[in-house]
C-alpha cells in the first residue's frame, strides 16, 4: 500500500519544485497536491508529472477548515508537508488580513486535520512545516541566523509566519504531534512567479523597463537555488528529528545591488548585448516599511545531522535561472498576462 503525503502549495514556486522530486524520487509515495491556485499557483508548472500515476491534484484552500478535513479523510495522509502560503512582504503589507488568514488560520486547519486523522497513532506520521528566516529580523553587517536565534518579525508576512511556527511547534508540545520545521534563506531559480527581484529583473530586461531597487540597493540576503531547497525539504522530511527546526541557506550572500548587477552582465551576455546596456536600466525607489538590512542563514546543522550542501555556486545557479526564462519566455508571457490562470480550466475541465 502506497504512502500519502500530501503537499499544500504544490503548484507555486517552491512547491511545484518539491511536487516533482517526490513524485518522480518516490513511486511507492502517493503525492497529493492541494493548492488554491490563487496567482502565484501555476499548474502549468507541473505539466511534466500530471500523467503519473502517484500523483494527484486538488484545488483547495486551507483557509477553509472543511474542506480540508475532507481531504485528510479522503486521502488519509502519512505526511504532510506545508508550503501554502502568502510570501510577498509588499502584498503583506497593503494586505496583512490575507496573510493572517493563510499563513496563520490556515496552518491551524491543517494542524488540526491532522491532529483529528491521526488521533493518538503517530507513528510513522510527519508534518513539516516550511517557513522563512525572516522569522528572526534583521542582522547587522555581522552573525548569523541559527536555530535558537530569538524570533523578532518586522513585517506583516513575517509576523504571519512566525506565529505559524509557533503554532507548529504548539502542537508537538501540546498533543505530540511529529513535527519537523524549515527556515529557508531567499529562493531563486525556475518557474518562480515575477513579482520577487530576480524573475522581476529578468522580464524587465527582456522587455527595456527598469529595473526597480529599493532605497540604496545595500539590502542584503542569503540566496538558495530552489532545486536545492527542494533535497533540503526531502532530507528534513525523511531524516529531521521530531520537534526540531532546520535552517536551509544557500551560503551565498548578496546585496541587491551587486546581484542585480551580476544578473544585468549575465543577461548581455547571453542576450549578446554590449556589457553595461541592462545595468542602465537600474533605477533607486523609495524603501519599503520595515525593510530588513540582512539575512544570512547559519545552515551549519543540516550540514551536520543530515548532509545537506547547495550543489550550485549563486553565479551557476543564477545562470540556470536565466537560462530557463529565456528558454521559457512563453510561460513567462503567460504568467505576466493573467493567461496561466486559464489552466486549470482548460486541463481539469472534466473532472470539476
Amino acid at each position: 500500500m502506497k504512502k500519502t503525503i500530501l503537499i499544500t502549495g504544490g503548484a507555486g514556486f517552491i512547491g511545484s519544485h518539491v511536487v516533482r522530486e517526490f513524485v518522480r524520487k518516490y513511486s511507492d509515495y502517493h503525492v497529493v497536491n492541494l493548492d488554491a491556485l490563487t496567482y502565484a499557483g501555476n499548474l502549468a508548472n507541473l505539466e511534466d508529472v500530471e500523467g503519473c500515476s502517484n500523483y494527484t491534484f486538488v484545488k483547495g484552500d486551507i483557509t477553509d477548515a472543511g474542506h480540508i478535513l475532507e481531504v485528510f479523510n479522503q486521502y488519509r495522509p502519512t505526511g504532510v508537508i506545508h508550503l501554502a502560503a502568502e510570501s510577498h512582504v509588499d502584498r503583506s503589507i497593503n494586505d496583512p488580513l490575507r496573510f493572517v488568514m493563510t499563513n496563520v488560520v490556515g496552518t491551524v486547519n491543517l494542524l488540526n486535520a491532522a491532529k483529528e486523522i491521526w488521533k493518538d497513532n503517530f507513528i510513522g506520521k510527519r508534518f513539516h512545516h516550511v517557513s522563512t528566516d525572516e522569522v528572526y529580523g534583521t542582522l547587522g553587517e555581522e552573525g548569523l541566523f541559527t536555530e535558537y536565534t530569538a524570533y523578532d518579525p518586522h513585517s506583516p508576512y513575517s509576523a504571519s509566519k512566525a506565529s505559524s511556527d509557533h503554532f507548529v511547534r504548539a502542537y508537538h508540545d501540546t498533543y505530540g504531534l511529529p513535527v519537523v520545521i524549515t527556515n529557508c534563506s531567499n529562493n531563486y531559480g525556475p518557474n518562480h512567479f515575477p513579482e520577487k527581484l530576480i524573475p522581476l529583473c529578468i522580464h524587465n530586461i527582456l522587455n527595456s523597463k527598469s529595473l526597480p531597487i529599493y532605497g540604496d540597493g545595500k539590502f542584503t540576503r542569503d540566496w538558495l537555488f530552489v532545486i536545492d531547497h527542494a533535497r533540503a525539504i526531502d532530507m528534513v522530511f525523511h531524516g529531521g528529528k521530531t520537534g526540531d527546526s532546520y535552517n536551509v541557506g544557500g551560503f551565498n550572500e548578496w546585496k541587491n545591488i551587486d546581484l542585480v548587477n551580476e544578473l544585468c552582465k549575465q543577461m548581455d551576455e547571453k542576450l549578446g548585448r554590449p556589457v553595461g546596456t541592462s545595468a542602465k536600466l537600474i533605477t533607486f525607489v523609495k524603501d519599503r516599511p520595515g525593510h530588513d538590512l540582512r539575512y544570512a542563514i547559519d545552515a551549519s546543522k543540516i550540514n551536520r545531522e543530515l548532509g545537506y550542501e547547495p550543489t550550485v555556486t549563486f553565479e551557476e545557479g543564477l545562470s540556470k535561472t536565466i537560462d530557463w526564462y529565456l528558454s521559457n519566455q512563453k510561460w513567462l508571457d503567460q504568467v505576466t498576462s493573467g493567461e496561466y490562470q486559464n489552466y486549470y480550466e482548460t486541463q481539469y475541465k472534466k473532472t470539476i
